[in-house]
């Protein structure tokens, strides 16, 4: 081992002296070295000064160094930064070993190296760090810098250098290799000086100025070098031109408009398209587009659909005179929608990802925002709206690890989709950096619209009818299950009836179209099963209630005190636990819950939840929470205040589309 670090070190010194040789090769052959002066004299007027920079435009730090003036450069501490930091020696730079977690919760040496800036600083020695944090957000100011210069009483110098010839890295700060024999640009932005009093509220002003400073003098500096117009990688360019493999798609996309019948067909006999409205599915609306501004939202199923209309609701008493249209793809959710859309909201099935049908239904529609829900990419809908000048936002976002992958192995593909968002609004901060390393520039955490979303609607009547059937029995409801998890809800029933005298169990599939051989399942293990399709209600010797209907779910949830939340036990990533919650169901849920990982998280880590992976653990949870109503208060108490912790996606996520939704009088002045 100890042969393998030394010859690492050696790998990483010989790597360091190429890089600074290569660094003033740069120098020597490029233009615009006097403008340089500018920043070397504002370091030395200022020194001890911080230096900040943008990590993508690190490489010619070293440029900077005011000669005879000690400067200490922060470097993160990992394997890939040991031969920068070797190249940075070579110019008389010392190393402070140490970077920020970027929100991940990961010692990085952060402290200890905020801790050795504080002192170099008072130690006369300037201090050059990237304000932004990395593995968080390009381009976007952490409050580590901002902290640095209140603690040491220090100004902060937002500098930038470029060349006009560059090679960008597919990495999250678009890393940029200088090349030679190019033009340079340098620019200094406003100094920031951080008082000592400044309250949590100024120094998010301050972070700010810095964030606004440096932004400044990049664009200036890359003006300097060549006059491009935009930063590269900072606003995200929309240009992108797909590559190869989405060229091959929407090929084939438009050559496989021959079989769309058929497949729609198909899907049609197995009860998942409406044959009456399949027009609508070959971008062929039979509706007329309303008079005025319109929104498109685009949801896939119920889950999402059920995220976005609170926030419809919202907008259109926010903007009165604002039309909307709804898009998403299965019957559940059509007729959903039909029940809770208001007057001014339309709802039409997504037309397939064809160019074709999309072009046809664009221009039908001419949406003035077109809003996408969750992880809804589909490339043709994307390119062909960005196409028409339309904004385009993905709200709720979310993408699972597998998914990311994926997308990041192809960034021919993710790069031409995700720079064309104007703004993408992830459910957390981990989420949020996914989408900004695939290109979306404007990636930000505004949490999640399911835990704002108010509790599904309850039919009283229903209710009471139900209550008056069931006669008080002890009920255990299994909501949302898929294929796999029917026979694990079958065996925790036989189980609990074992201890729990007259239990009954909901049993509500994901999909109510599963429903005839669920119950064929449930009756060839002995259960006496009563179906709600059939008009049927469970009396005192049903076992199992199967609720295979559509928008019931809320009165379902209102009868059980306890709740297993389905596509959890099988790899499904798990369904929304806020609605049971909200009705007061206390929530078991298997060990696959990366759907909703901030809600689960916080009810797990509160005690708000209980995690089962057998039949086992559901019949021993239910049997212990439907004895015991302490219990059960109790945990509905911790449930709702770690919800408390993290609700507050809805505000953030209308003021965010407010800004591409102008009132009357924002039009008036515009007009």
């Amino acid at each position: 081992m100890a042969d393998v670090q030394h010859k690492a070190r050696w790998i990483d010194r010989l790597a360091g002296a190429a890089l600074a040789r290569y660094i003033g090769y740069v120098r020597r052959t490029s233009r615009g070295i006097p403008e340089m002066e500018a920043i070397v004299a504002a370091n030395v007027r200022h020194h001890p000064c911080i230096v900040g920079m943008w990590h993508g435009e690190f490489m010619l730090l070293p440029l900077i160094k005011p000669p005879h003036k000690p400067t200490d450069v922060m470097l993160a501490r990992h394997a890939d930064a040991e031969f920068l930091g070797e190249a940075l020696k070579r110019f008389g730079m010392q190393l402070i070993r140490g970077a920020g977690a970027a929100g991940r919760g990961k010692d990085r040496g952060g402290t200890h190296a905020y801790r050795s800036a504080i002192q170099a600083l008072r130690d006369g020695r300037a201090v050059a760090m990237t304000a932004d944090v990395p593995g968080g957000h390009a381009r976007k100011a952490g409050l580590g810098i901002v902290m640095a210069a209140k603690q040491s009483g220090r100004p902060i110098v937002p500098v930038a250098i470029a060349t006009k010839r560059y090679l960008a890295l597919h990495t999250w700060s678009r890393m940029k290799i200088n090349l030679p024999h190019s033009s340079l640009g340098f620019a200094v932005g406003p100094i920031v000086r951080v008082p000592r009093e400044a309250t949590a509220e100024e120094l998010e002003a301050y972070r700010q100025e810095v964030e606004e400073g440096l932004n400044h003098a990049t664009q200036e500096a890359y003006d300097r070098a060549g006059g491009l117009g935009r930063v590269p990688g900072s606003a995200g360019p929309k240009n992108h031109p797909p590559g190869a493999w989405l060229r091959i798609y929407r090929t084939l996309t438009s050559y496989a408009r021959p079989i769309a019948p058929l497949l729609l067909g198909l899907r049609a006999r197995r009860g998942k398209e409406e044959p009456l409205r399949r027009n609508e599915r070959l971008g062929q609306p039979c509706i007329k587009r309303p008079a005025g501004r319109l929104a498109w939202f685009h949801a896939a199923s119920v889950g999402e659909t059920n995220a976005v209309l609170p926030l419809i609701a919202a907008l259109a008493q926010e903007r009165p005179s604002l039309s909307f249209l709804l898009t998403t793809g299965t019957v559940t959710s059509a007729k959903l929608a039909a029940r809770r859309l208001g007057p001014r909201a339309i709802h039409q099935y997504t037309p397939l990802d064809a160019p074709e049908y999309v072009a046809r239904f664009l221009a039908h529609w001419r949406p003035d925002l077109a809003v996408f829900t969750e992880s809804e990419i589909w490339p043709n809908l994307i390119l062909e709206s960005s196409a028409r000048g339309i904004p385009l936002a993905l709200v709720n976002g979310r993408m699972t690890k597998r998914s990311f992958r994926r997308w990041r192995r192809n960034p021919s593909f993710a790069l031409p989709l995700f720079s064309r968002f104007d703004l993408v609004l992830a459910q957390n901060e981990a989420l949020a950096r996914r989408f900004a390393i695939l290109g979306a520039p404007g990636a930000v955490s505004a949490g999640n619209l399911k835990i704002d979303a108010p509790p599904p609607v309850v039919d009283d009547v229903e209710l009471d009818h139900l209550r008056a059937a069931l006669k008080d029995r002890p009920i255990l409801i299994a909501a949302c299950t898929h294929e796999g998890e029917e026979a694990v809800v079958a065996d925790a029933h036989q189980q609990l009836a074992a201890s729990v005298a007259g239990v009954l169990t909901i049993l509500a599939p994901r999909h109510p179209q599963r429903g005839g051989g669920i119950a064929e399942m449930l009756k060839e293990r002995g259960l006496k099963v009563a179906r709600r399709t059939l008009g049927e209600l469970p009396d005192r010797t049903s076992d199992v209630y199967l609720a295979d209907t559509i928008g019931e779910l809320g009165m379902l949830y209102k009868l059980a005190p306890v709740a297993f939340i389905g596509g959890s036990l099988v790899d499904r990533g798990g369904h929304n636990p806020v609605e049971a919650m909200r009705l007061g169901a206390v929530v078991l849920v298997g060990p696959h819950w990366e759907n909703a990982p901030d809600a689960y998280r916080a009810l797990i880590k509160s005690g708000g939840a209980i995690v089962v992976r057998s039949a086992a653990d559901i019949a021993e949870a239910a049997r212990r929470l439907l004895g015991d109503a302490r219990e059960l208060d109790r945990m509905r108490g911790h449930a709702e205040a770690a919800l408390a912790t993290i609700s507050g996606a809805l505000p953030r996520t209308i003021a965010a589309l407010l800004r591409y939704l102008p009132g009357e009088e924002g039009l008036a002045r515009a007009s």
